[in-house]
């Protein structure tokens, strides 16, 4: 049974929630504060944690970006306000998945299950072999990357993008393309949160200029592979 975490400081969604949760074999465990709800994901055994973006003590962003430091942990990130730079700065931060409040707990439960079978798909092709490319390095089952022998602090949302365009270099990979392969929900909301995170990653990248952009196309990796 997978289990989830729900960091909320409404005391009165926890219970019932946990209760529809049950349905379908999934338990749910409910932290009130962002430190309680860190200490509990400390602990470990968690399969994908639920945030709220206006929390205690932080807002949900700042604890996206605590968690993000410590796991790659699945995040869904719950919201009252529903504007869609929320959303822009949730994926930018790492956030899987963005549901605005009020919702129905079925979409809830559909979100989650979403992001596990995409957790799980990406850990089969994690199993594959390192990617080597002239001046970088993709190790898909530590997700670490080395560039020119540094390694680089990637947000999850960045290495899946990463790897993405690097299981095909060359592949032209459109905006639909990646938020289909990164997201699954809301593709229309979120191209410009592709372009975002792309030049994240970029940044991160320099002094490689390997990330092109095709006008009116979308995304390629431009790096050789090299042999192991």
């Amino acid at each position: 049974m997978h289990r989830i975490l729900l960091i909320d400081d409404d005391d009165q969604l926890g219970t019932p929630l946990a209760a529809y949760f049950q349905r379908f074999e999934m338990s749910l465990a409910h932290a009130l504060r962002p430190s309680e709800g860190l200490v509990q994901l400390g602990q470990g055994g968690f399969d994908a944690a639920i945030l709220d973006v206006m929390l205690p003590e932080m807002d949900g962003f700042e604890l996206c970006r605590t968690i993000r430091r410590q796991s790659d942990l699945p995040i869904v990130m719950l919201t009252a306000r529903g504007d869609v730079m929320d959303r822009v700065v949730g994926l930018e931060l790492g956030a899987d998945d963005y549901l605005p409040k009020p919702f129905e707990p079925r979409e809830l439960v559909a979100r989650i299950q979403t992001v596990l079978r995409r957790r799980r798909a990406v850990s089969a092709t994690d199993r594959a072999d390192l990617l080597r490319f002239e001046g970088l390095s993709i190790d898909p089952a530590r997700r670490c990357v080395v560039r020119h022998g540094e390694p680089l602090e990637l947000t999850g949302t960045e290495f899946n993008l990463l790897s993405l365009l690097a299981r095909e270099p060359g592949r032209v990979y459109s905006r639909d393309d990646i938020l289909n392969q990164l997201r699954g929900h809301d593709a229309e909301l979120y191209t410009r949160a592709v372009d975002i995170v792309v030049s994240r990653l970029r940044k991160k990248l320099e002094p490689l200029d390997c990330i092109k952009t095709m006008r009116n196309a979308g995304y390629s990796l431009a790096l050789r592979r090299v042999a192991a």
